[in-house]
């Protein structure tokens, strides 16, 4: 009688998981890695509510945070170990869950009053040295500081990132990986010796298309945020959601193998048209706001229902972003299932926007 509830059990959990993949070819979550002292607990969250949910798609924030051999000098404070990582790629690959790792490469290079450790330990990168972090950040700012970048032009800078990249990939042992690439606003500086008077657009698909290729010699596929290659002037979505210092016409120049995650977090723009139409396989990326979300799972499912037999196949599905801790993201999460609804003050979160959002899509199946 065990052997036969452990088989029920087991068919319980992979039935979900079909029926997502029938809509969707990709239902994940973007998350922060976990803490080491968290990877146990995380590991159960993947598979006692993740994989029923049909979550397929899993990629996680670990940029500096790991005890890279290549260059231990950019671990973090408190890096995961590879038994820590070993741990969740075995849970994913018995569930079916595509574990994409990422690092932040180009942009976000610094954060609030502190830069990265990639610039931390290698300053000779830094796309702006004269730019100092201040004591206290403020937006704006004179120097039209957000996030620092490393500069793509200087020689030794892939020798650094390339490695790190190659042995994070290998660890997780991946056929997607991550890298970011969203809200670069350092880029072609004027006063830097090797990009000044260089087109951006040349230069950040230089870079994307450097990183494609590395991958692509590893059997690994690129994934990047789709913000960049939007026109923020003509669309009028600005300098966040889109581009406004002339990189969006790296859309026409970079591979088109290169999956592009859309992400808008407070109106439901329909930008995934635009990149399914220029060629890329495109994913919809909601954060923290359900009503946004929800309209934006109905976009993507009338995207597929009424597109050609061409163009439909590159609308691959949602995308849930969170930009938070990974525990406290567990934890909200797990609050709200049981509870069936957001406590105040959480109504505006990625958590319970991921709770609706699958619920949503939970109830389709059921129709």
């Amino acid at each position: 009688m065990k052997t036969f509830m452990s088989f029920i059990a087991l068919l319980l959990l992979l039935a979900p998981v079909k029926a997502a993949e029938e809509e969707f070819p990709v239902l994940g979550l973007c998350i922060s890695a976990p803490e080491p002292e968290f990877v146990k607990e995380f590991d159960k969250f993947i598979r006692e509510e993740l994989a029923p949910l049909g979550i397929n798609t899993l990629v996680l924030r670990v940029d500096w945070n790991f005890e890279y051999t290549s260059h231990p000098e950019l671990r973090g404070d408190n890096p995961l170990s590879e038994k820590d990582i070993k741990l969740l790629v075995s849970t994913c690959r018995a569930l079916n869950i595509n574990l994409i790792p990422q690092i932040n490469l180009l942009g976000h290079q610094s954060w609030a009053t502190k830069t990265g450790k990639l610039l931390e330990v290698y300053p000779q990168f830094d796309e702006t040295p004269w730019v100092q972090m201040p004591e206290e950040y403020k937006w704006p700012n004179d120097d039209g500081l957000y996030c620092k970048s490393y500069c793509p032009l200087h020689p030794e800078v892939h020798d650094v990132v390339l490695k790190v990249v190659g042995e994070l990939v290998d660890v997780f042992e991946a056929t997607s990986f991550h890298a970011g690439m969203d809200e670069v606003f350092y880029i072609g500086d004027s006063k830097c010796p090797r990009c000044s008077g260089r087109d951006n657009a040349e230069l950040f698909a230089g870079e994307v298309n450097l990183i494609r290729n590395f991958l692509a010699g590893k059997g690994c596929e690129l994934w990047i945020w789709g913000d960049r290659l939007i026109d923020g002037k003509t669309t009028g979505y600005g300098m966040w959601e889109a581009s406004m210092n002339n990189t969006h016409r790296a859309i026409d120049m970079i591979s088109k193998d290169v999956v592009i995650c859309d992400w808008h977090y407070e109106r439901p723009d329909l930008t995934a048209v635009m990149f399914a139409l220029k060629g890329f396989t495109v994913l919809t990326c909601p954060w923290r706001t359900p009503e946004v979300a929800l309209k934006q799972l109905d976009n993507t499912r009338m995207f597929i229902s009424t597109a050609n037999k061409v163009t439909r196949e590159r609308y691959a599905g949602i995308l849930q972003t969170e930009w938070g801790n990974a525990e406290n993201f567990v934890n909200d999460f797990r609050e709200i299932s049981k509870n069936g609804a957001a406590p105040q003050g959480k109504e505006k979160s990625a958590a319970n926007t991921f709770y609706l959002l699958t619920r949503a899509i939970a109830g389709n199946r059921k129709e």
